[in-house]
């Protein structure tokens, strides 16, 4: 562990919830992730070249891991990015790519926490007290970075805790600010970092910060473990008012596409049901909470947009 400052825990008004299964203490940054088991229908498409390395035998038009072997693989297919608006830019345009029409149904909004992120400042004011700092959406990272920056933290000698993030798109933010994020898992599920995470010391903490409703996979497994774990909430998925029209257009498309859990049960919500009933979902846990309101679902395997988009690829030309 690096050497960290012992300073007092942020303010007792702050939104943070500490588990004290031990005299250890860990603060846990999260937003989604937990691997479940597949469905008995449904497929997971192993993407050539990235993740598991097999390709199926004889399938043609096989996917790489930036694209498709055959440019305009989705031509003819419209697709359904439900992704917030200032998120689905990447997707969309890799989508449109390979030649599908795109139909944008932002089904939720990223916001500020209840308390307008006090308490995620309030961590970032005592980041030095921590000896990890765990993120597990990208949300929960661009939000920390933005806390840390806001109280003056920066990159260079001093009692820095060490950072971990579920997945590599997840770790962006943080590397992008200069961070060094020190585990990554091989696979982009929380089950995956918690298993991937040390031992912790005598008198060791982390932070996690994570989405207002979140799974709690990584902090209750962090606590058993031995740490003493702080949550603090990063951020909240909204509802953001949609179109009618826009709406329908996307119940009659080829395939809607998952990136999150709260997508699938908001999409659902507004669609009355599984429609269109192909989903290509970017995860296990996405996947899951398809099958289980009746989506014939495609998983990405690795669990990333360039997964995702040869996914659909491969669904395409099945």
């Amino acid at each position: 562990m690096r050497p960290a400052h012992r300073g007092p825990l942020p303010p007792a008004g702050g939104r943070f919830r500490r588990r004290r299964d031990s005299g250890h203490r860990c603060i846990v940054v999260a937003g989604r992730n937990n691997p479940a088991p597949r469905g008995a229908h449904g497929h997971r498409w192993n993407v050539a070249g990235q993740g598991h390395r097999q390709t199926p035998a004889g399938r043609p038009g096989w996917c790489r891991p930036h694209g498709c072997l055959v440019s305009g693989s989705l031509h003819g297919r419209t697709l359904v990015v439900t992704r917030a608006t200032d998120q689905a830019g990447t997707l969309t345009a890799a989508l449109a790519e390979q030649g599908a029409a795109v139909v944008e149904l932002p089904v939720i909004a990223i916001a500020d926490p209840p308390d307008g992120g006090a308490a995620l400042g309030a961590a970032a004011g005592d980041v030095g007290s921590f000896d990890w700092v765990v993120v597990t959406s990208p949300n929960g990272a661009r939000r920390m970075v933005d806390a840390l920056s806001t109280v003056g933290v920066t990159v260079g000698p001093g009692a820095l805790p060490r950072f971990a993030a579920v997945g590599p798109k997840t770790a962006e933010p943080l590397i992008g600010a200069g961070f060094t994020v020190d585990l990554i898992p091989d696979r982009a599920v929380a089950e995956s970092l918690l298993a991937a995470f040390p031992a912790p010391t005598p008198g060791a903490r982390v932070l996690v910060a994570r989405a207002e409703e979140a799974r709690q996979v990584l902090p209750e497994g962090l606590a058993a473990a031995g740490w003493d774990v702080v949550e603090v909430v990063a951020y909240r998925n909204v509802e953001p008012d949609v179109a009618p029209a826009l709406l329908e257009r996307a119940r009659r498309a080829d395939a809607v596409t998952f990136t999150a859990e709260s997508t699938v049960r908001r999409y659902v919500s507004m669609a009355g049901g599984p429609t269109p009933v192909d989903a290509i979902c970017i995860g296990p846990i996405s996947a899951v909470v398809a099958r289980d309101r009746g989506f014939r679902v495609i998983e990405a395997d690795p669990h990333s947009v360039h997964g995702l988009v040869a996914a659909a690829c491969a669904w395409a030309r099945s």
